[in-house]
């Protein structure tokens, strides 16, 4: 493994830190300056160059985060720490928000800055893993049985130029099969010209498809050569042919019959040297017996049926294809590709994605743009996906905006069942998607939870009447241990900004850590 490089002017911090990555054999190279750093960076292969960078703000020579902005120009997919006592920070989130992948507060927990670091590499190492996959990734992906048999399908057509009829459900990737199977056809070389049948007008589509002649109807200035010329010694590809009219159906079968068409007011045959593959996501058996789709048609398409698998088929596929998404979207839109949890990579593979591929693509780019640090987390993802497990926080929708507000569960000592959890905050929603994860049938077996005010009155009338006198320390106790316990999961550990989200101090929730025995 390649070293972790640590930048500190301060030589007990290097030590520190060097001893205790040593016991846990992670190799270490360190630095007095970002100077150094740079010209390190130069000088050192990129086999040899850093695991992970581990430096400091406030350095003599240099900026922790000039150091930052530098470093990922060179290597973007670089996981940097940034060490910063408690007054800088506000620049260490900034950093954070901007590229880094944690920040670590001094003074620090020597073991928790060691698992910090150790997690930043365990994430790197799965990272290059995951880009050395997608280098070698072909123009499809999926390793599921189902999408291996598409490939090896694909593999026993490509020198073939036969007619073939592709379904599945809306965005599974209709068109990616079709591309493949052109570009690795004999007719390669050709163009591959695609149409969606159910995207135009009626009134339209037959001009699109076979042309039209100069004068054919009002508009028509300059004759005009269709899908089917345009293609000529190509594939033309047409997308969800169950919804072709009718009449137009009559038009196709011909060309398919013998290669021959006319255009819109033409009077003389045009030949086209065209191979077809269709697509849809209906049941065109069914189209036929209910006589919006001709017999004979269909059995001139389907010479070859290719079935191509929901996404929810195949969520072996779901790691691979959000690393590669989220890529693809950071390349679009000139950043730093994320990364991913396990956690939620886990919850994303749990949902069923009625819009396939196409929706886990927009769910990636939607993740480039919103997610605000680098490594998107559960909570992270968006509402649909938390909702998947009940675990959306409570926000009122758009559509709803007359619906009334619940703001708290019913008065009383048990609340009346309701069809989902509702939840106040957010740390409290991705708590139950992460149970959810852990047990998805738990969620169906769990009653409606009790509200909290009354379960807290519950519990002091219960120890009351046990005639405790020491009822305030106890319930103190317990809900203090709650409160900062929540708090740390929300934050991943970070006392400071758990104790700056609970509105107390840093020397506060570091007593009562101390004093609940939360360490």
């Amino acid at each position: 493994m390649k070293p972790i490089w640590i930048v500190d002017d301060d030589q007990s911090i290097r030590f520190v830190l060097e001893k205790a990555l040593l016991r846990e054999n992670l190799p270490t190279r360190s630095f007095t300056n970002p100077q150094d750093v740079l010209k390190a960076l130069i000088d050192t292969p990129e086999h040899e160059g850093p695991q992970i960078l581990v430096s400091d703000i406030r350095m003599p020579g240099g900026s922790g985060l000039e150091l930052l902005e530098k470093v990922k120009e060179k290597l973007p997919g670089l996981p940097v720490i940034i060490m910063t006592a408690f007054s800088d920070l506000d620049s260490a989130v900034s950093a954070f928000q901007g590229g880094a992948f944690e920040y670590l507060p001094k003074p620090f927990d020597l073991p928790k800055a060691v698992e910090l670091i150790r997690r930043a590499v365990d994430e790197s190492l799965r990272e290059e893993v995951a880009e050395e996959r997608m280098s070698a990734a072909p123009e499809m992906l999926g390793q599921a049985p189902a999408m291996q048999d598409v490939f090896r399908a694909i593999g026993r057509l490509s020198q073939s130029q036969v007619t073939v009829l592709i379904t599945g459900e809306s965005g599974s990737g209709k068109e990616l099969v079709a591309r493949a199977l052109h570009k690795h056809s004999p007719r390669a070389a050709g163009p591959f010209v695609a149409i969606n049948t159910a995207a135009i007008p009626k009134d339209l589509l037959e001009s699109e498809l076979f042309g039209h002649e100069r004068g054919a109807f009002t508009g028509a200035q300059t004759m005009r050569r269709g899908r089917f010329e345009q293609a000529d010694g190509g594939t033309l590809f047409l997308d969800e042919i169950g919804d072709m009219p009718f009449d137009l159906q009559t038009r196709l079968l011909r060309v398919l019959s013998d290669g021959h068409f006319y255009r819109v007011g033409g009077h003389s045959a045009v030949r086209a040297n065209v191979r077809v593959i269709a697509a849809t996501h209906q049941n065109l058996e069914q189209r036929v017996k209910e006589g919006v789709f001709r017999e004979d048609l269909f059995h001139r398409l389907n010479v070859i049926r290719l079935r191509l698998p929901a996404l929810r088929e195949r969520r072996e596929d779901v790691p691979m294809l959000t690393r590669f998404f989220l890529q693809q979207s950071a390349k679009q839109l000139g950043v730093e590709p994320k990364r991913i949890s396990e956690a939620a990579l886990k919850l994303l593979g749990a949902f069923d994605f009625p819009g396939n591929v196409r929706q886990l693509e927009n769910v990636c780019h939607w993740l480039t743009v919103m997610a605000p640090a680098q490594v998107i987390e559960l909570k992270d993802l968006p509402p649909e996906v938390l909702s998947m497990s009940g675990a959306a926080p409570a926000v009122a929708h758009p559509a709803a905006s007359e619906a009334p507000v619940v703001s708290s569960l019913p008065t009383g000592l048990m609340a009346p069942a309701v069809p989902e959890p509702v939840y106040a905050s957010s740390s409290a929603a991705i708590a139950h998607a992460e149970s959810a994860i852990a047990s998805p049938e738990a969620e169906t077996a769990r009653a409606a939870p009790l509200a909290w005010e009354s379960g807290l009155q519950a519990e002091a009338q219960a120890l009351l009447e046990d005639g405790r006198t020491d009822v305030w320390d106890v319930l103190t106790r317990r809900f203090e241990t709650r409160l900062i316990q929540t708090a740390l999961a929300n934050t991943r550990g970070r006392r400071i900004e758990a104790a700056h989200k609970l509105g107390i101090g840093r020397n506060t929730i570091t007593r009562k850590i101390q004093e609940l025995n939360l360490e």
